[in-house]
């Protein structure tokens, strides 16, 4: 077991992580190389076992690297596989077990379980951020990795409950969450952009239309209505203000942000009320928060994703492990979507790119 270091910094970070966990429901529609050998050391710290590259890893009993190399397949009593999906569990109980046969090679974890629909009133999706250490955000720079079991590498954790999130949503929007909305702009709904005009994976139109008497229609994609906090799952792609918080365009192709203010919901489908709409340029958003540190043309744009799926015993049978690794190869790679929805690398305009296969040199 790797030790926790709590330092001053680590234990304010961990106070900070209550306010930044990222919960998202009700409007989310939601060549092979040649095979290496490998070795592993059994789970009674015997003797080292030669495993094929093509065949599954067995970590420990309940914690299995899959044949495919696209997950881990972490087997969970019913009880405590449960906790999660009644959403009492912790993610970094998850990942300390995790860090306990990886190196801290990944950006991000994403934790998917096997529901065959989603438990009536939880999340979507949730995101944990282990850290912040951009500048320019509009929230606390934070480090609170030590505490998911990372010596310093891993962003954030995402949760959700059913393995088919991954291409329907919420997948895209909960990635958003590692930058954005932690403040950048004012909005009424925590963490997501509100009343404005963000059009993207955490809410906002991108067309505003003045109906008079204080009164507005807001529409996104040329839909009938938008979301406060999303817009459709993976059915569009990451707004303007998404991918320069993200860090995918320059400052100057920030463009300017309308903002209702004292919003109120309105009876007919993307109207509301509000004081008035007050129009943010790129040079007040970015005197406001501070210039994004590290600026777009040295911040990370390649990063890498660990995959693992919770499961009561003999959950995922042939057929549903062909299907993960599917969408999983489906969502990560550099080309579009087979899909009716965007995956990550278009739907960040082919500006950034997740991998997510698991490398033996990866594994303890």
């Amino acid at each position: 077991m790797k030790p926790l270091n709590f330092s001053f910094n680590s234990l304010f970070a961990l106070l900070l992580l209550s306010f930044f966990n990222f919960s998202c429901s009700s409007d989310e529609e939601t060549t092979m190389e040649e095979p290496i050998a490998q070795e592993e050391v059994d789970a009674d710290g015997g003797d080292t076992v030669t495993e094929d590259d093509n065949e599954a890893v067995f970590l420990t009993d309940n914690l299995i690297v899959d044949a495919s190399k696209a997950f881990v397949n972490y087997i969970l009593p019913e009880v405590d596989y449960e906790k999660y999906i009644n959403e009492e569990g912790d993610v970094r109980d998850i990942t300390r077990e995790i860090y306990n046969h990886f190196n801290d090679d990944y950006d991000l974890i994403v934790i998917l379980a096997v529901e065959a629909v989603k438990p009536e009133g939880t999340a979507y999706g949730v995101t944990t951020p282990a850290k912040n250490s951009i500048q320019g955000l509009g929230g606390s720079v934070f480090d609170a990795t030590s505490s998911f079991g990372s010596d310093g590498r891993l962003n954030g954790v995402i949760f959700m409950p059913r393995t088919e999130f991954v291409q329907s949503g919420p997948f895209l929007h909960e990635i958003a969450h590692l930058w954005a909305n932690k403040g950048f702009i004012a909005s009424t709904v925590g963490g997501h952009w509100g009343y404005a005009s963000t059009g993207g994976q955490l809410g906002g139109f991108d067309t505003l239309v003045d109906l008079g008497s204080n009164t507005y229609k807001g529409t996104v994609a040329g839909r009938t209505s938008f979301g406060t906090f999303a817009n459709g799952g993976n059915s569009i792609p990451y707004s303007n203000v998404e991918l320069y918080v993200m860090g995918l365009i320059p400052e100057s192709e920030l463009a300017a942000i309308q903002v209702a203010i004292n919003p109120v919901a309105g009876n007919g489908a993307g109207e509301f009320t509000a004081d008035e709409i007050k129009t943010y340029t790129a040079q007040e958003l970015i005197a406001a928060n501070g210039k994004r540190i590290p600026s777009y043309e040295v911040t990370q744009k390649e990063f890498t994703a660990l995959t693992v799926i919770i499961s009561p015993e003999n959950a995922i049978d042939d057929a549903k492990k062909e299907a993960i690794v599917t969408s999983l190869e489906d969502f990560y790679k550099q080309g579009p979507s087979s899909e009716s929805t965007y995956n990550f690398w278009s739907a960040t305009g082919e500006r950034a790119h997740f991998s997510n296969g698991i490398e033996t040199a990866s594994i303890q």
